[in-house]
């Protein structure tokens, strides 16, 4: 009896740390890179790494929805590079109307509104897809994400969006505003509206019935039918979702850059499940939460960045980044099979 007592509060111990993993290995992070990286811990530095976590933060969190699902969605980079030339190119060139002979240049605040309405209708065209036709998650975004980095290409030929200062008399200045620091602090832009969207999506996920329906739907799909949610509709407001996110994230991004280049987000998508896995988003469906993937995000922008700092050469970083998502999942595994025994045990306990 003592045996099993002792078994079950080091079972408590190992879980409490595992639910805690990504905080851990976030602190460690930062210790080993202060003390290997010259630069790390300095303004600069720190500013840069916040303006990188705020384009995985955002991605993450509309990845997290998805993968609670039971999906994935690999066009969130494609999206993201997308929304950046549509946005570019209206500031650039504004929207010529042939049969008018007039070309319109849109407001800032108005072709803002314009992209990521754009990034959701191709975020619920993946949710269509999907439930309406059947195709796999993994499938269907696979061919959308090389469509939409076509389509990015195609906007501009290939060439870079450069001149997006925009200009007074047209209407259209103000985009820098996306990529700069909030009023006279060094708080860049990108992270408040990282937290805003987080903020409000872990309130809807674990206070309304639609986030209930999201992880209901990941625990058990064919339950969640027969209780009455509507499946096919949830999942396509969750690929909306995720495709509003990579909208915004593109405006950011080239907002940050000060262009509006066809490549940008490329394998995004990859910092995106990274993100939401290490914070706790499970493979399998029905379990995340978005402080978790927040963190998740701080993680991966702190590798990226303190690897580049460290002069690690961006061949070893895509392996180390795959090594950071194969272990997280198998840690994710460990803890299932974790909660399951004690689960187990605890009845067991009971009878």
């Amino acid at each position: 009896m003592a045996g099993t007592k002792k078994s079950g509060n080091n079972n408590q111990l190992l879980m409490t740390l595992l639910k805690g993993r990504t905080f851990i290995v976030l602190i460690i992070l930062f210790i080993f890179f202060s003390i290997t990286a010259n630069n790390f811990l300095t303004a600069g530095a720190l500013l840069s790494i916040a303006k990188h976590v705020a384009l995985y933060g955002i991605l993450a969190v509309g990845m997290t929805y998805v993968i609670i699902t039971g999906g994935i969605d690999l066009s969130v980079g494609s999206v993201a590079g997308l929304a950046g030339m549509i946005a570019g190119g209206f500031i650039e060139q504004g929207l010529t109307l042939k049969m008018f002979g007039v070309t319109v240049y849109f407001s800032v605040p108005l072709l803002v509104l314009i992209t990521v309405l754009l990034g959701g209708l191709m975020g619920m065209l993946n949710g269509l897809i999907i439930t309406k036709f059947n195709v796999a998650p993994f499938i269907a975004t696979l061919g959308t994400m090389y469509i939409w980095r076509g389509l990015a290409n195609i906007r501009s030929n290939g060439a870079t969006f450069s001149q997006l200062a925009g200009h007074e008399g047209l209407g259209n200045t103000g985009f820098n505003f996306f990529g700069s620091n909030l009023g006279g602090t060094s708080i860049p832009v990108g992270v408040v509206i990282m937290a805003i969207i987080a903020i409000f999506a872990g309130i809807v996920l674990k206070k309304t019935p639609f986030g209930w329906h999201v992880l209901s739907i990941g625990g058990n799909e064919k339950a969640s039918k027969l209780s009455g949610i509507k499946v096919d509709r949830v999942k396509i407001w969750v690929y909306a979702f995720s495709g509003f996110c990579a909208a915004v994230v593109g405006i950011i991004a080239t907002s940050q850059l000060v262009a509006a280049h066809p490549a940008t987000g490329e394998s995004w998508e990859m910092n995106a499940i990274a993100s939401s896995v290490l914070g706790g988003t499970s493979m399998a469906g029905g379990v995340g939460n978005i402080g978790g993937t927040i963190v998740g995000a701080f993680v991966i922008g702190v590798i990226n960045d303190g690897m580049t700092m460290c002069g690690v050469t961006e061949f070893w970083q895509q392996i180390i980044r795959g090594l950071v998502i194969i272990v997280a999942v198998i840690i994710d595994q460990f803890q299932r099979n974790l909660q399951a025994k004690m689960a187990l045990q605890a009845r067991n306990e009971n009878k």
